[in-house]
């Protein structure tokens, strides 16, 4: 496979999973504020913190309310991170490998670039039901995953988008933690209380977790929320499953059996693989959940980086 489509399959899929995942905390957000308190600010801001956007933000906005964080995420074509622009992205790069990718794939993503297009034009009259348009994205990108794993051979094409998809689901899942514990409740009297209670929810409904945290166990408790996002093996969206998939797809390219890496993108991500396999959520919060989490956002960069200069670089004769 051609270095130029291998990325373009891997970020097709890291824009899809990016599209879903903003998607997703926007709609979580809006419910979330039915259940605050009065008193209690709108929490609008730590959306824009999540997705390491807020200096951008600050370049065109006043202040973070609803209206200017949901327009800069969603509509805003300034923004490189917004659902448009990650859409776009996804388009254009489909349609330049349309050849190595299905063609149910392709409709799918251009199905919903015209879709959020068609609302990004005529937001201001139609955009009044916020949470069914959200919804709409959330099930066009996974309607689009569903068809990569039912329609795509499982070769390289798929084990590149599995590793594009995988990285950016983790990462994800890890800033969305961080930003919960680290900015979201800085006041230690609201620590056990219905406030903390309903953030803390959010978070799991933010990474699709709320049900199957609550299958296995009783309480929401902070210290197990962060076990089962960080190191639950099963849950599809946990920072450790994300990790193992993305190793199982890179040495299947690689062809480098277990024990031995073939390029420092293997291992690395052994590495932190390792390193989360043995722990539980007391050695987390013993070396802090924030320097935690700060530490593996920064090696699933270094990751990516690797992975760029394994199979994307243009290599100098």
């Amino acid at each position: 496979m051609l270095s130029r489509v291998a990325e373009s399959i891997f970020w097709i899929n890291r824009y899809m999973e990016r599209v879903e995942n903003y998607a997703r905390f926007i709609s979580v957000n809006y419910n979330m504020e039915m259940d605050l308190p009065p008193d209690v600010e709108e929490q609008w801001e730590p959306l824009i913190i999540t997705t390491a956007d807020d200096e951008l933000f600050y370049k065109y906005y006043d202040t973070p309310d609803s209206g200017n964080v949901v327009h800069f995420l969603t509509f805003d074509q300034r923004n490189p991170n917004s659902i448009v622009s990650n859409l776009a992205r996804a388009r254009e790069s489909a349609r330049t490998i349309r050849e190595s990718i299905t063609r149910e794939m392709w409709e799918q993503i251009n199905r919903l670039y015209l879709q959020v297009q068609e609302t990004s034009l005529q937001q201001k009259e139609t955009f009044t039901q916020p949470h069914d348009f959200f919804d709409e994205i959330k099930r066009g990108v996974q309607l689009f995953f569903g068809i990569v794993e039912s329609s795509l051979t499982r070769g390289e094409a798929w084990h590149f988008s599995r590793m594009g998809r995988y990285l950016e689901r983790g990462d994800k899942t890890a800033r969305i933690l961080d930003i919960k514990f680290f900015i979201l409740l800085p006041d230690l009297k609201h620590v056990g209380s219905p406030l903390d209670i309903t953030q803390w929810t959010s978070v799991l409904k933010s990474a699709s977790a709320y049900n199957m945290y609550r299958q296995q166990y009783r309480n929401i408790n902070p210290a197990q929320i962060a076990e089962f996002l960080l190191l639950d093996r099963k849950f599809p969206r946990s920072v450790l499953h994300c990790l193992r998939n993305t190793e199982h797809s890179l040495r299947e390219l690689s062809g480098s059996p277990p024990g031995i890496f073939a390029h420092p993108a293997e291992k690395k991500i052994g590495q932190l693989r390792a390193e989360m396999e043995f722990m539980e959520s007391k050695d987390i919060f013993d070396i802090g959940l924030h320097e935690f989490l700060d530490h593996v956002q920064i090696k699933s960069n270094e990751i990516s980086d690797e992975i760029y200069n394994a199979f994307f670089a243009i290599r100098q004769v």
